[in-house]
């Protein structure tokens, strides 16, 4: 059985909840023969490192799949890389602020996603849910935990594969904010599934438009 450790955030710059964990913790255990193991990561640059390493020692997954938010994104962000710099505009959970500085000293200056990132932007926009693909995951810890996740699979030579997806609000968190995108916590879910069936049905990615003009 494929097993797919899939992890979410807590909470952090005065919100309340993180759609990332709330979607995450509603996915189910199995889905038609995939494990599916779910993983809270504290929004700290370094413990959530750490708690993930620790994680895929222990598990053995095939497949890591990382979920953030991204207050003021449209739709369903699928990330193409990530680069060897943390640059944080707000402090993490722990009080931490790096400023330009490099995540592993022995790392590349980007690592891309593993992951079939063109395949699921085809599966989850033939099911009428936004997706695009990003080429920027930031520089605060969801750009920090997609590194860090591409260059210990590199690093421990393992078989398996990982990358990142962005999600935006969810409903609850723009009650008072105008004008601010947010997407049904329900369609989020339904997007996570439809990427675990994608991620294990697409053994290699597909060639797919999804380049940006500027």
């Amino acid at each position: 059985m494929m097993k797919i450790l899939i992890t979410g955030f807590d909470p952090f710059n005065n919100e309340k909840i993180n759609p990332s964990w709330e979607a995450v913790k509603q996915l189910p255990d199995k889905l038609k023969d995939i494990e599916i193991i779910k993983l809270q990561l504290p929004t700290e640059f370094k413990k959530s490192t750490e708690v993930l390493f620790e994680n895929i020692k222990n598990i053995s997954p095939d497949f890591v799949l990382c979920i953030g938010q991204a207050g003021g994104r449209y739709d369903f962000s699928i990330e193409r890389v990530a680069i060897n710099i943390d640059d944080a505009r707000i402090p993490d959970n722990s009080g931490f602020q790096p400023i330009d500085n490099t995540i592993f000293e022995d790392g590349k200056t980007a690592y891309f996603s593993s992951l079939p990132i063109k395949g699921i932007l085809k599966t989850i926009n033939e099911n009428n849910i936004p997706g695009s693909i990003s080429n920027t995951a930031g520089t605060f810890v969801c750009n920090h935990i997609m590194y860090s996740l591409l260059y210990y699979i590199e690093k421990n030579n393992l078989n398996t594969k990982g990358g990142f997806i962005h999600i935006p609000y969810i409903r609850e968190q723009v009650l008072n904010k105008k004008s601010t995108p947010f997407m049904e916590l329900s369609t989020v879910v339904e997007a996570l599934k439809l990427t675990i069936l994608a991620i294990n049905n697409y053994k290699k990615d597909i060639k797919l438009i999804g380049g940006l003009e500027f």
